[in-house]
């Protein structure tokens, strides 16, 4: 898993990938994909092993040591606004994909779940932990990590291009909130508000960092939400599923914002948190056959695209009018 975790790294780097925002998580399951419906069949069974600890120990690893990303300090900095109006964002993004998904398109639980929690939180790291606490299978991730690579793209050149064009009636500060509290990844966020101004790209970051920080809350809540309804992959259908590795996520959030640590470790330990997460992706990927996206049809990509447009329209509006929500 290091060689192609090496690998994805080393093509993220290259400049016109990295203009397009695309991360090394992306490009580690495409990787996986490619090998696991090219040369699955020939690699040694010793390298089994590796694949599963990939996608689970280390996975569980990674995202505790994302913590390290975010302080309470940020949140605070941008107020009580933006923490609002991630949450709303976040809580609405989910319910409406577990509904329409379930509901109306009729798509299996799991897939439904990994789509919504891949637009309302942050993307390919969302979708892996949500992942972990489903236990689904790898397949239904790749697919869910597939329509925020779409849509998120889209949002990370769309969102400019509305803001310069005037059809966006907000400031700097406005946009950066909009852009933090409804876009896929941090990746995107980053080129979208850095497309803008200092005080947007600031703001963006701060806002989509909050919503980060609520995947914990979002998972311990959809672990409640399990032991309701019964598991269907887990032979104790009544069990409570809490994910441990979300509450040591805030946890180590927490010991990042008491600046113990100098911050170019830190920085090294969120770049070998991203390694560790490709590795994980990777792991997926080669758990991924083509047919089974021949299965799944486009109704994911319906669903997203309706988070999509929800996103879009309810955090412009939301955004707005915040201050009337205080």
């Amino acid at each position: 898993m290091a060689f192609f975790a090496i690998i994805a790294t080393f093509i993220a780097k290259i400049p016109h990938i990295k203009a397009l925002a695309i991360s090394p998580l992306v490009i580690g399951i495409v990787l996986g994909i490619v090998f696991a419906n090219t040369l699955r069949n020939k690699i040694p069974q010793s390298w089994l092993p590796g694949v599963l600890f990939s996608a689970k120990t280390l996975l569980r690893t990674a995202i505790v040591f994302y913590g390290f990303r975010i302080t309470f300090q940020q949140i605070a900095s941008v107020g009580t606004e933006g923490l609002i109006l991630s949450t709303v964002m976040l809580t609405s993004t989910m319910l409406i994909g577990i509904f329409v998904g379930i509901k109306v398109l009729k798509l299996d639980r799991d897939t439904a779940i990994l789509v919504a929690s891949g637009s309302a939180v942050c993307g390919a790291a969302a979708v892996l932990a949500t992942e972990e606490v489903l236990k689904s299978e790898a397949h239904k991730t790749a697919i869910a990590v597939g329509t925020v690579v779409l849509f998120g793209t889209i949002s990370m050149f769309l969102y400019p291009i509305l803001f310069r064009s005037g059809i966006l009636q907000m400031d700097f500060t406005q946009f950066g909130l909009y852009v933090g509290s409804s876009v896929h990844e941090v990746a995107q966020v980053v080129a979208a508000g850095g497309a803008i101004d200092a005080v947007s790209s600031d703001t963006a970051i701060i806002v989509k960092m909050i919503r980060v920080m609520m995947i914990a809350p979002m998972l311990l809540i959809l672990g409640l939400f399990l032991s309701k309804l019964g598991n269907h992959n887990s032979k104790d259908a009544k069990k409570l599923v809490i994910p441990w590795f979300a509450i040591l996520f805030i946890v180590v959030a927490g010991f990042n914002s008491l600046h113990l640590l100098p911050t170019n470790l830190v920085t090294s330990i969120n770049h070998m948190d991203t390694f560790l997460l490709t590795m994980a992706m990777t792991a997926l990927g080669m758990e991924t056959h083509l047919a089974k996206f021949k299965q799944a049809g486009l109704k994911p990509v319906l669903l997203a695209l309706i988070l999509f447009s929800w996103l879009i329209s309810a955090g412009y509006f939301l955004t707005m009018h915040i201050d009337k929500l205080i």
